[in-house]
């Protein structure tokens, strides 16, 4: 039986290896056939010769990616495992760095390399579509980006919109004014930016419309100029909202579209109009587009997994 021995040098074992040894437990996972043994600082591994120079070059991966960002998770080594070539983890050493300091001092940046991919191409692009299933960080990264470019004053203003589906008489029974129905829809918008900025200054913000959030219906005839502008669950536009807000576009704006294709709220053979606007613009320049997954999920652990469950039965009726 061929063997190979990779000793750790400029990393702890601990680090490498993780709490309870759950890092090695991983690479057992996915290299099933191969007898891994971690002990002291080196791992041993013990199979057939491809497989080990598979596993090698694995390893490899993992130490130059911890070298960078100097941190391991299971979402970076399924990752890494899972890659065909460096590009599709790593990303470059700004997108990785704080993107803006939260209440009581929260750091709060991108954890996955997608999410670093989105901020990379926030830097570059004016427009950008951020799609992927729910937790994988899409709106509070993009809200975390929004919040940087207010305080820097590279925009004059943060805009939050969202498509409020049920807004129209399914409403109409609930108590209290247009702003409290439509609420609790932004809610999610409301809770990013809580961690972000101080409660007064946040209520100032809002007050002054520095801050706006509010129904996609209220963007009609807008000229939105010095803007920092997401649209949130962009899925489930139509295919006239999605062209009336896209054309909003003013001087100095920042434009990102967020959404999750798989979680269409529309009325049956309606055309969801982020599904179609990303086959418009894919090869419009200065329109980046981003694709998160299951492994940029960073809530409860379940989720993900649930995530997995559906996926294979809707990958079956398919």
């Amino acid at each position: 039986m061929n063997e190979i021995i990779i000793e750790l040098e400029e990393i702890t074992p601990k680090e490498f290896f993780g709490a309870h040894n759950t890092n090695i437990e991983l690479l057992k996972k996915y290299f099933p056939k191969l007898k891994i043994v971690a002990r002291g600082n080196k791992i041993k591994a013990f199979g057939d010769e491809e497989l080990l120079e598979e596993f090698d070059h694995r390893i490899t991966m993992l130490l130059k990616h911890f070298a960078k960002y100097n941190k391991l998770d299971e979402n970076v080594i399924e990752r890494v495992l899972t890659s065909t070539s460096s590009d599709d983890y790593n990303t470059s050493q700004e997108s990785g760095e704080v993107i803006v300091h939260g209440v009581s001092g929260r750091i709060i940046k991108a954890q996955t390399a997608n999410q670093r991919k989105l901020v990379e191409s926030m830097r570059k692009n004016d427009m950008v579509f951020a799609i992927g299933p729910a937790g994988t960080g899409k709106t509070y990264t993009g809200i975390a980006l929004a919040v940087q470019a207010l305080k820097s004053k590279a925009v004059k203003r943060i805009i939050l919109t969202r498509p409020a589906v049920e807004a129209g008489e399914n409403l109409g029974f609930l108590p209290g004014d247009l702003k409290e129905k439509l609420d609790p829809y932004m809610q999610p918008l409301y809770d990013a930016l809580r961690d972000m900025i101080a409660p007064e200054k946040l209520a100032h913000y809002i007050e002054s419309g520095t801050i706006q959030i509010a129904p996609l219906a209220f963007m009609r005839g807008r000229t939105l100029d010095n803007a920092f502008v997401i649209l949130d669950e962009g899925q489930n536009t139509t295919h006239a909202q999605m062209k009336m807000f896209l054309t909003r576009m003013g001087k100095n704006a920042k434009f990102l579209l967020t959404g999750d294709p798989g979680q269409i709220d529309l009325p049956r053979r309606t055309i969801s109009g982020l599904k179609e606007a990303l086959l418009i613009l894919k090869n419009v320049e200065g329109v980046g587009m981003v694709f998160l997954d299951d492994k940029d999920v960073i809530r409860h652990k379940l989720v993900k997994k649930v995530i997995e469950a559906y996926n294979s039965i809707e990958n079956r009726e398919s």
